[in-house]
């Protein structure tokens, strides 16, 4: 059956699969987030693509436990349902190396070169199905050891197969990749705190849930607690910028001070403003946040 013009004879028909698969992951990144998208463009190209795929993955995954599936009349066992689904099959992918479901097929690609296994995935896909399986008919509270483990699977997670796909062509001794793993860890557990604290309103109130361990208000001395661990997180995953291959540190670096910026907005403010509306960074901040950090990597190379 043929549906329109054939792959051209230098693409086979995985090749031009795979293609469209990870066209559709970038329109995802830059649907959800100006932010990471921007980032994601100061990327070497040879690592842009995977990130972006990585990132769809897990939009997908985040949507179905955030109320996509509720609000598209689902009940809660049928929101397992689906998210069991997509955990099945995202790691049928990674063993095969294909999927019908485009986001996922663009993921397994990423995967499977850049040697991210279900011992990211599976820790990842705990915390999503923790979101569906929390209490709902009441504020559910996580405290220190829920939000430790729900933190390391929804976010340091991530950062560790970013860290793979920058890493995939490099040859770096022992000591050198733990030092990567714990920058990476602590930079995505900083960006996963400080949305906490942005997203207090809708997590509390829409969704039920109290991450950052408060049964009643956030009060400003919990706040500033957090604001402390965040930038102690942040200050961790900054010192091995250097260590990334050159072609990842000014979008890596511009992540880390957009939220060190956000962060800083979020410990000015009046508690009760987190209540009623979201940080944010406007875009000709972000953009002067990029440009230093592409500075910065330039005196860097000149070093």
């Amino acid at each position: 059956m043929s549906l329109g013009t054939a792959a051209p004879a230098s693409e086979t028909s995985l090749a031009q699969f795979t293609k469209t698969a990870e066209s559709l992951a970038s329109d995802v990144i830059g649907a959800y987030s100006t932010s990471f998208g921007m980032a994601t463009r100061l990327l070497g190209k040879r690592h842009r693509t995977h990130v972006r795929n990585i990132y769809a993955l897990v939009r997908v995954a985040d949507e179905i436990v955030d109320g996509v599936a509720r609000e598209a009349g689902l009940s809660l066992s049928e929101q397992i349902e689906v998210l069991e689904r997509y955990v099945a099959e995202t790691h049928r992918a990674l063993r095969i190396g294909y999927s019908s479901d485009l986001i996922v097929h663009a993921f397994a690609a990423t995967a499977r070169e850049s040697g991210i296994d279900e011992s990211l995935t599976q820790p990842f896909f705990d915390s999503m199905k923790t979101d569906l399986l929390v209490a709902h008919d009441s504020l559910a509270v996580f405290d220190s050891r829920a939000h430790a483990d729900y933190v390391y699977g929804s976010a340091e997670v991530v950062g560790l197969m970013c860290l793979r796909v920058f890493l995939r062509q490099e040859r770096l001794d022992p000591s050198a990749i733990a030092e990567l793993e714990h920058g990476a860890r602590q930079l995505g557990a900083a960006f996963q705190n400080i949305n906490f604290l942005r997203d207090l309103a809708d997590d509390t109130d829409r969704l039920g849930r109290s991450y950052l361990g408060c049964a009643n208000t956030l009060t400003s001395t919990d706040r500033d607690r957090w604001v402390a661990d965040i930038r102690s997180q942040l200050s961790d995953a900054e010192r091995v910028i250097p260590m990334l291959p050159r072609d990842t540190r000014t979008a890596v670096r511009t992540a880390l001070l957009l939220f060190a910026k956000l962060t800083d907005r979020v410990a000015a403010v009046p508690v009760a403003e987190l209540y009623s509306s979201r940080i944010r960074v406007a875009n000709p901040v972000k953009l002067t946040l990029a440009s230093s950090a592409v500075l910065t990597t330039m005196k860097e190379g000149r070093s």
